[in-house]
């Protein structure tokens, strides 16, 4: 049986750099985390706010990045990219790292159980729709407290520190007990 595989965007890497918790999505991952080119590019972009990111590169527990070099996948990144999440022409890197996943998730095949890691809410939506499955920072959360990464005290007080930080973080429980299943 394989395990699926977990794609993680640049808004869920930066919400665990900034509370200096990469090394707990690292186990949350379990050797599983991916991600596309965009996505590592944006990651590198995102150094100067959250200079931890480079945690994800040297320590490379997301793999070498996925790269989308086929012309037909190439277009189909750049319609979904304009499309579905308005991307300008004049702005070609916009909203990319999203493109690029849920183009690699829903076109190859060897990818196709994978899971998208957002906290972008009309993406997540969109994904959902294209029968993709999708978690979000929080999920991510209650999986490590299942796990017994983290209590659910300290899972909850990392999603309150996030948001403190000015991290978007979505459906965040209003008590740590609202992490447990």
């Amino acid at each position: 049986m394989t395990r699926h595989c977990w794609f993680p965007d640049n808004t869920v890497l930066c919400n665990f750099a900034a509370v200096d918790r990469l090394g707990l999505l690292e186990k949350i991952l379990d050797g599983r985390g991916r991600w596309t080119q965009a996505v590592s590019a944006e990651a590198q972009q995102s150094t100067r706010y959250w200079p931890r990111l480079r945690q994800v590169t040297e320590d490379g527990w997301l793999g070498d990045p996925i790269e989308i070099d086929d012309p037909a996948e190439t277009a189909r990144v750049d319609r979904i990219r304009r499309v579905v999440f308005g991307g300008s022409p004049s702005r070609p890197l916009q909203h990319l790292g999203e493109a690029e996943t849920l183009v690699i998730i829903e076109h190859r095949r060897e990818l196709a159980d994978s899971v998208w890691i957002t906290d972008d809410g009309e993406a997540g939506r969109y994904a959902r729709r294209k029968g993709i499955r999708v978690k979000n920072t929080v999920d991510l959360m209650r999986k490590a407290v299942v796990a017994g990464l983290t209590p659910a005290s300290e899972g909850h007080r990392l999603l309150l520190a996030m948001a403190a930080a000015g991290r978007h973080v979505r459906d965040v429980p209003h008590r740590p007990e609202g992490l447990l299943p």
